[in-house]
C-alpha cells in the first residue's frame, strides 16, 4: 500500500511585520514600505475563501501565518475561529510568541503553536534572526505544556549552517518535545544577502537524519517551483506531507504537475488534488457556512473572492489538460 501524502498550504494573512529584519525574508526588503499594518493585510473574505478551497480540493492548512503587529488578538482569534469552522479542522498558529491568555483564547480552534526557530545553529541565528530572539517562543512551548497544546518548528536550510549542527536540532526536538517539524530549502530574495538555494542532497540529509531519529514525527518539506525534482528527493528521505506550492495561481501548471509526478515516483500516492477542478457549488457552501461568524455580506464577499481564485485555478486545469 502506498503511503499518503497531503499537500500543507500555509495561509497567509498578511504581508507586514513588526520585525522585518530576518536577514532571508523578503518582508526585511519591503519595511520601509510598510510603516501601516493595516496596509499590508488582508480581509477576511479572502483568507476564508482560501481556507474553503483548501478543503475542497484535500489540501491541509500548514498554519494559519503572517507578519507580527498586522492584527489585534481578538481579529487573530475571529480569523483562527473562521477558518476552523470552514475547514472542520483545528489549526497549528504561526502568529509569533503568544501568552498563556493568547493561547487560551485561540485553544479552542487550534491544534499547535509553530515556533520560528528556522536554525539550530545560534550563532547563526543571531545574525539572520536579530529580533526574533529565542526565549519568548520557549515560553510559549511551556504554555503549551500546560495547555496540552502541540508544539511545531520551521526550520529553514541554507542560511548558513551545516550538517554538523543537525544533531542539535535532534536534540532540540527531544528537549521540547516538538510534536511536527517543517523544513524549507532558502529560496533567495532580491536585495536580501542570500543568492543561492540549498543542494538537493544536503537538504535531503537534514530530512533524512531527522526521520532515522523520530520514526514517527510528522516531517513537511518543500522547495520553489523551480526546484520541482527536490519532491522525490524529501520524500524519500522520509517527509510526510509536501508544502511551498503556490497552489492557486499555479494549479495545473507544468510545474506541479511535475510534482505531483515526483510524488508517485516516490512511491507515495497523492492525496486532494492540485491539477482538476472538481464539480461543486461553491456559492452554497458558502451559503451554508454558519451565519453566527459568517453574516450575508461577508458571505457575499467570499464569494467574489472565490470566483476571483477559482478563474485563476480553472485556466491552469484546462490549459495544461
Amino acid at each position: 500500500m502506498k503511503r499518503p501524502v497531503y499537500f500543507e498550504r500555509a495561509l497567509f494573512f498578511s504581508w507586514y511585520c513588526g520585525l522585518g529584519d530576518c536577514t532571508f525574508c523578503y518582508m526585511s526588503t519591503l519595511k520601509d514600505n510598510k510603516t501601516d499594518p493595516k496596509l499590508a493585510r488582508r480581509r477576511f473574505s479572502s483568507i476564508f475563501a482560501e481556507a474553503l478551497i483548501s478543503k475542497v480540493m484535500g489540501w491541509k492548512i500548514e498554519f494559519i501565518s503572517g507578519g507580527y503587529d498586522s492584527y489585534t488578538k481578538d481579529e487573530l482569534v475571529y480569523l483562527v475561529k473562521g477558518v476552523y469552522e470552514i475547514t472542520g479542522q483545528k489549526q497549528w498558529l504561526n502568529l509569533g510568541t503568544l501568552s498563556k491568555k493568547e493561547l487560551e483564547l485561540f485553544k479552542p480552534y487550534t491544534e499547535g503553536f509553530a515556533g520560528t526557530i528556522e536554525t539550530v545553529n545560534w550563532e547563526l541565528r543571531k545574525k539572520v534572526c536579530p529580533s526574533k530572539v529565542l526565549p519568548p517562543i520557549f515560553t510559549s512551548f511551556e504554555f503549551c505544556d500546560e495547555l496540552n497544546i502541540k508544539k511545531s518548528i520551521t526550520i529553514i536550510i541554507g542560511l548558513g549552517e551545516t550538517e554538523d549542527d543537525i544533531p542539535e536540532l535532534i536534540k532540540f526536538i527531544k528537549e521540547y518535545n516538538i510534536d511536527k517539524i517543517t523544513f524549507y530549502a532558502l529560496n533567495p530574495h532580491e536585495d536580501t544577502c542570500f543568492t543561492k538555494s540549498p543542494e538537493k542532497e544536503y537538504y535531503a540529509t537534514w530530512i533524512r537524519k531527522t526521520r532515522e531519529s523520530f520514526p514517527t514525527l510528522p516531517i513537511v518539506a518543500g522547495a520553489w517551483l523551480d526546484k520541482t525534482d527536490y519532491y522525490k528527493a524529501v520524500l524519500e528521505a522520509g517527509a510526510t506531507s509536501i508544502t511551498k506550492i503556490p497552489s492557486i495561481r499555479k494549479f495545473g501548471s507544468d510545474e506541479v504537475r511535475e510534482i505531483v509526478k515526483s510524488v508517485e515516483e516516490a512511491g507515495c500516492e497523492f492525496q486532494g488534488t492540485l491539477t482538476e477542478m472538481p464539480n461543486v457549488n461553491w456559492e452554497k457552501l458558502v451559503k451554508d457556512l454558519p451565519s453566527e461568524t459568517f453574516d450575508d455580506k461577508l458571505k457575499e464577499e467570499i464569494v467574489g473572492k472565490l470566483n476571483s481564485y477559482l478563474k485563476k485555478m480553472r485556466k491552469g486545469s484546462f490549459t495544461n489538460n
